[in-house]
């Protein structure tokens, strides 16, 4: 299969009552302590963190013996999807979405629901320690390359904003205009650049983490979900409703190779060591993964995982890979080397975001 090249004082008034409204203050912190968001875990292992979109909990499996496992409640919140883990691998945080995502990101007709937030939990304790009360739905939250930011991909179905919250005290420090129903914000793997996929007008939105500036708005396939990073200096696009990934150099901004799939993916990672580009196949329950001949990219291969095949997350040393599999409940371990899948871990209802910690 080959592929084709493309790539006053009322006013201080009112901000004092939206703040107080948004942020947490170290008083309501202390009482967070004592908020019942299940016990205090000792998770000092190489752990996977799964989220489980229905089930509302995020499980732990320990890397070590992947038949244990914890689970991390979430103080009532409905429908987590996607979660970043810090740089210095100690907070973790949790889009609540209060919506079933794992039929797709169109975000029409999701402005009138509540509980939007984001959550960051300490990822050896599992304990909640902040909210990011929201009025709008949130696709996911990722912190930056040192950590000191965590920026909020926020849904609108006329403009969504991407919001850059300082980690240090969790004040609002910019808001960013991008495009209509956003989905997911990411950073390519360098750092020098963040990649908002805007949903509903088939566009990727490129910003500057400095100056918070949109640099350009690149145009993709159908749905775009995420641009999804990789080593190799590209973002990996994937389209839902088209059944594409558009590749995105992430130096010029400019759209380098569309691949087509025939299905809806779910989520694109690429592996370095063995320079495959791994796609989550969510029409057919499998991991479909390429390699690069000639600029293009070329169909090598199939795993079979489980209905609704969805994130994906290689190991630190790249010999493991793990996929969620929303409608099975299930993840999968694979080994990377012979692409053959080891082991199938329960898990809880509509399992989507994943993350591991090394």
């Amino acid at each position: 299969m080959f592929l084709t090249k493309s790539k006053t004082l009322s006013i201080a008034f009112l901000l004092l009552a939206f703040t107080s409204c948004n942020f947490h203050t170290e008083a309501d912190m202390d009482d967070m302590d004592d908020m019942d968001n299940g016990e205090v875990l000792d998770i000092n292992y190489p752990a996977a963190y799964v989220v489980n979109g229905e089930s509302n909990t995020i499980e732990v499996l320990n890397l070590n013996d992947i038949s244990h496992k914890e689970q991390i409640s979430l103080n009532g919140a409905t429908f987590p999807h996607h979660i970043n883990l810090s740089p210095d691998k100690t907070k973790l945080a949790v889009a609540i979405t209060s919506t079933d995502l794992s039929g797709g990101h169109d975000p029409g007709g999701m402005g009138d629901m509540e509980g939007f937030k984001v959550m960051v939990l300490n990822s050896y304790t599992g304990k909640i320690e902040q909210e990011i009360m929201l009025p709008k739905m949130p696709h996911n939250g990722v912190f930056n390359t040192n950590g000191s930011e965590l920026w909020i991909a926020q849904e609108d179905e006329l403009q969504s904003q991407v919001l850059v919250y300082n980690t240090g005290n969790w004040s609002l420090k910019n808001t960013i205009n991008v495009g209509k129903g956003l989905s997911e914000v990411t950073f390519s793997t360098d750092g020098t650049k963040v990649f908002a996929a805007n949903t509903m007008d088939a566009t990727v939105s490129i910003i500057d983490p400095s100056t918070k500036m949109v640099l350009t708005t690149v145009p993709v396939g159908k749905d775009p979900v995420g641009a999804w990073p990789a080593a190799n200096g590209y973002v990996y696009v994937d389209n839902e409703t088209d059944g594409t990934v558009t590749e995105i150099d992430v130096v010029s901004s400019t759209v380098t190779e569309t691949i087509t799939l025939g299905f809806k993916p779910g989520y694109v990672a690429y592996h370095p060591a063995k320079q495959e580009l791994w796609v989550s196949d969510a029409t057919n329950g499998q991991i479909v993964f390429f390699t690069e001949n000639n600029n293009q990219w070329i169909l090598q291969g199939r795993i079979p995982t489980g209905a609704d095949a969805h994130a994906i997350a290689f190991s630190q040393d790249g010999a493991t890979a793990y996929v969620t599999n929303q409608g099975a409940n299930t993840v999968s371990v694979i080994r990377v080397a012979d692409h053959t899948v080891t082991a199938t871990i329960p898990v809880g209802k509509k399992p989507n975001g994943l993350t591991i910690r090394q």
